[in-house]
């Protein structure tokens, strides 16, 4: 059974602890990769993930080689690096002296480089397999949850490099102060985000995670809320009881899911009780100045300057956490925090044409269009506010379709493309469209469009968007085309 730690007595005992491992992490360690002139080929490499890992594999000195069904933003980087990098899938793109293929999850075994390299009888593995596999070389630190695992990844990461820990990670985003989505160091840290998609979590080796919250999604996936516990159970049971678990305090559905682990239970929260506790929160213009608090004690008072929305206090506060665990001082966190500005598509600003913002962002579950849309009336208070939201996955808009529909309320206008196709059947796509989500939203009181294309939605906006408005572009399909558009197009 699990210990949750919330007396003073552990808190000295972690005390001394970190005090240990704060000594050990002093000196860099220095890779020795077992990948060193593999040919390693990634199929799916345009992927967020796959994209991380491919840049890992090439700093392990692997020879990397990938395909993707079209163009992707981290393409020239990852060329830059020194990756062949094919457009269109193809047997032909499989090195002939290849040594390992690896897949992403939305690869099937018809896809016509897999099926090429099972009939060559190479290894295969697929993204997670092969992350947890390369995770193993150093003292791992996964973040989970169904929300925040990004801005949390990067924003560990990024406290790590800060301190000069020089850590290893996988964000599954971009990250500009990262220079990018992954990055390999001599330090003994390997920080990656852990995705619940097909279990996949589970071939990762953490000694240190947290799970950030858990609430239903991928349902094309899992049969329900208590099959996602039991996935984050498993998770949980990954962490030896040597390591620790930094959980929500506050998501009964995680207080089940750590139930029964090995590892030591740490809660995060900002009721009291806690053990890890944001306390003191004060709010300027949606930028948030906390206390943290660890077992009852002050830790350091944390400034949020570059990152607004209430949210993001607690993703300040895990990472802190996670940092702490890693042997990052109190006063080193404290410095990095108000520097950090986030990942890629998490709140953006793309620019200001005409008097118009445009901002882009990555969330596409209704939780994370209320905590991201609150951000932003926060943070831009009296702005007119034009959502442009494209529904990601067929399956996901059906199930969750009636909490989409109440996600929007604090938009002044929502318009909604057709839904983003990925991973769902043609029975799928012919239960649900973009037009149902409107009628719900409508029916709420809500004032919503349905423009199929996105050029339809770039002429509506280009119309009738006037200076001072906000144009926010949301999804995890390539709505972001749609700002880019906007862009050119109001200039």
């Amino acid at each position: 059974m699990s210990s949750v730690i919330g007396s003073p007595r552990i808190a000295y005992e972690t005390d001394a602890l970190l005090s240990g491992r704060r000594a050990r992490s002093q000196g860099h360690q220095h890779w020795t990769s077992p990948y060193a002139a593999k040919r390693i080929h990634l199929i799916g490499i345009g992927g967020s993930g796959m994209c991380g890992l491919a840049g890992v594999l090439l700093r392990c000195g692997a020879i990397v080689s990938g395909s993707d069904r079209a163009a992707f933003k981290a393409q020239s980087r990852l060329e830059e690096l020194g990756a062949t990098i094919f457009l269109g899938q193809a047997p032909i793109n499989i090195p002939s002296d290849c040594n390992l293929v690896v897949a992403s999850a939305a690869v099937k075994s018809d896809n016509p480089e897999y099926a090429e390299a099972a009939r060559r009888g190479l290894p295969l593995m697929t993204y997670a397999q092969m992350l947890g596999e390369v995770m193993k070389l150093r003292t791992g630190i996964a973040v989970s949850g169904t929300h925040g695992k990004s801005t949390t990844t990067a924003l560990t990461a990024f406290i790590l490099r800060h301190a000069k820990s020089d850590p290893t990670f996988v964000v599954g985003a971009e990250v500009g102060q990262l220079d990018g989505s992954s990055g390999v160091g001599d330090g003994p840290h390997f920080v990656v985000e852990a995705c619940e998609y097909d279990r996949s979590f589970l071939n990762l080796a953490p000694k240190f995670a947290a799970i950030l919250n858990i609430e239903e999604d991928h349902l094309d996936y899992f049969s329900g809320i208590d099959d996602i516990a039991g996935a984050f159970a498993d998770f949980a049971g990954l962490v030896p009881s040597d390591g620790v678990i930094i959980a929500n305090g506050e998501d009964a559905v995680v207080a089940k899911a750590v139930r029964s682990c090995r590892a030591p239970v740490e809660t995060f929260g900002v009721m009291p009780g806690v053990y890890w506790r944001a306390a003191n929160i004060e709010e300027t213009q949606g930028c948030y100045r906390f206390d943290i608090m660890r077992g009852g004690e002050f830790f350091l008072r944390a400034s949020m300057d570059n990152l607004p929305g209430r949210h993001q206090v607690t993703n300040a506060t895990v990472a802190t956490a996670l940092a702490a665990h890693a042997g990052v001082s109190a006063e080193q966190i404290a410095a990095a925090l108000p520097r950090f500005s986030g990942a890629d598509r998490r709140l953006t600003r793309r620019g200001e044409v005409g008097g118009i913002l445009l901002l882009d962002d990555y969330g596409h579950h209704p939780t994370e269009i209320q905590v991201t849309l609150r951000a932003v009336r926060e943070h831009y208070a009296a702005r007119k506010l034009w959502v442009v939201f494209q529904p990601h996955q067929h399956s996901r808009t059906r199930f969750l379709l009636n909490d989409f529909a109440r996600s929007f309320g604090l938009a002044d206008h929502l318009l909604v493309p057709d839904i983003y196709f990925v991973r769902d059947t043609a029975a799928d796509k012919a239960m649900v469209s973009s037009s149902h989500l409107v009628e719900r939203v409508r029916a709420n009181g809500g004032d919503a469009l349905y423009l199929p294309r996105h050029e339809d939605i770039v002429e509506h906006v280009v119309a009738h968007a006037r200076s001072g408005d906000i144009v926010l572009t949301m999804g995890a399909g390539d709505v972001w085309k749609i700002a880019d558009e906007l862009t050119r197009r109001l200039a």
